[in-house]
């Protein structure tokens, strides 16, 4: 393709692009031809874009396998229709990035402590972004946390960046995370597409984060997540978060992308059942603030998950315009404990000030109900529950209502870790000031708990 004929397509690129060069990858030797190894080549355009002061990377149809591939400030990958990157596996002789030293690895996994065994990493940049009709395919990440040599594990990987812009790519079996973004601020991500096995979208310690249009099917782990982990040495809360008009389910991976849906797989790797939700923790060293999610669409996945268990303060939070179909556990599960897995001293958190209305869910698990709890001495406090209707799938039994689910206070949180709930719509304990209007709970089969179960609740 010829540089005139480059620059004609230009306003069909990223806006974000601009009128600044564009650099073709084929131009820098990437074959394309599904064999050999084009990284080297990725990373000469966008090394000589970032030497013009910034530009577009261009990646026209094709195959390419890569490893790891690293952006730069000022530059964007413009992923074209037809073009497919490839995370190419690991060899004796070659390999991803390797992870780089971090002294926090005892307070997160090891996975959300390091980024630079990716296909793609960025550290400290400033207006950087992927864009463009194609797909990225992780098919030679692990999805375990392996701490091999030339291993990688994510497909994005971003650390302490500035302006990021995802937009309109696809991206199908991604290793332990499609992305995780860690102390990021000012980000944008906007009608992506992820059908992978593991976790989708792992926003940990961001700031200013717009995430709309997406589609994320994670049957084995969280489709888009907030963390405020310590992986960077210090706590740093999530905030000014929206999360709008996205669809996450947990139907089988790649069946999504495929568009065939299937459900022949019921498990994850937590032995609980199909994950695939929205979540605020588990991670929660630091704390989240000023969050909304909205609009947004839950399919035979877990429900809505608000957690803070490490010592962060989870505050100021708006959930409204949800609708659920097929939730495997807990509708509404919003969980204040101590597992203060962040450094020796780090106090119990707190959660409070959080509206939770507009949401219709059909055809969920009623073993566990709905939980809203805290623990001893550390209270959920000002939750606002308002035109909700649940139609659960009933069979609760008397001997069930009399059920005293342990405290747990430790233990990681899932609906499960209470066992069997008292209730059959909404189990509170330690929660203060919880007001509740226009909330129905259905039943598709009998069901002899009472709807609502409190203790320790005022």
């Amino acid at each position: 393709m010829t540089l005139r004929i480059l620059f004609a397509i230009v306003p069909m690129l990223c806006a974000a692009a601009g009128h600044a060069a564009i650099h073709n990858v084929r131009h820098y030797g990437a074959a394309a031809d599904s064999s050999a190894i084009d990284s080297p080549a990725f990373n000469a355009a966008i090394d000589a874009a970032a030497a013009e002061g910034g530009g577009t990377v261009y990646v026209p149809a094709g195959t390419y396998l890569c490893y790891s591939i690293r952006l730069r400030s000022n530059v964007t990958l413009h992923i074209e229709s037809g073009a497919t990157i490839v995370a190419a596996f690991p060899t004796e002789h070659e390999g991803y990035d390797a992870p780089e030293p971090n002294d926090n690895n005892p307070y997160q996994d090891f996975g959300h402590s390091h980024w630079h065994n990716s296909l793609i990493w960025a550290e400290n940049a400033r207006n950087i972004g992927i864009c463009g009709g194609g797909l990225i395919w992780g098919a030679g990440l692990t999805r375990e946390e392996s701490r091999l040599p030339g291993v990688g594990n994510k497909a994005i990987a971003l650390r302490e960046c500035t302006g990021v812009s995802l937009r309109d790519f696809s991206m199908l079996r991604c290793g332990h995370f499609a992305l995780l973004a860690t102390g990021v601020d000012n980000m944008t991500i906007d009608n992506v597409r992820v059908d992978t096995n593991r976790d989708g979208f792992d926003i940990d310690c961001c700031r200013n984060v717009r995430i709309s249009n997406c589609s994320v099917n994670s049957p084995w782990d969280d489709a888009i997540v907030l963390k405020a982990s310590y992986a960077l040495g210090r706590f740093r809360d999530t905030e000014n978060v929206t999360i709008t008009s996205c669809y996450v389910s947990g139907f089988d991976m790649g069946s999504a992308h495929a568009a065939t849906w299937q459900t022949d797989e019921p498990q994850a790797p937590d032995h609980g059942r199909n994950c695939g939700r929205i979540k605020i923790g588990t991670e929660s060293s630091g704390g989240f603030r000023n969050i909304v999610i909205a609009n947004c669409i839950f399919e035979h996945c877990r429900g809505l998950a608000l957690e803070a268990v490490d010592g962060g303060t989870l505050e100021d939070v708006v959930v409204t315009g949800i609708t659920m179909r097929h939730v495997v556990n807990a509708p509404l599960f919003l969980r204040l404990g101590s597992r203060q897995r962040s450094p020796e001293g780090t106090p119990v958190g707190a959660m409070r000030r959080i509206s939770i209305s507009h949401v219709v869910v059909s055809d969920a698990e009623s073993e566990y109900a709905s939980i809203i709890s805290g623990i001893p001495g550390h209270c959920i406090e000002e939750v606002s529950l308002s035109d909700i209707t649940i139609l659960y799938r009933g069979g609760g039994t008397a001997d069930d209502a009399r059920i005293v689910p342990p405290e747990n206070e430790a233990v990681y949180p899932e609906p499960w870790m209470f066992g069997r709930i008292p209730a059959s719509g909404l189990y509170l304990r330690h929660v203060r000031g919880v007001e509740m209007r226009d909330v129905r709970f259905r039943f598709a089969t009998p069901d002899a708990r009472p709807e609502v179960v409190r203790h320790d609740a005022l």
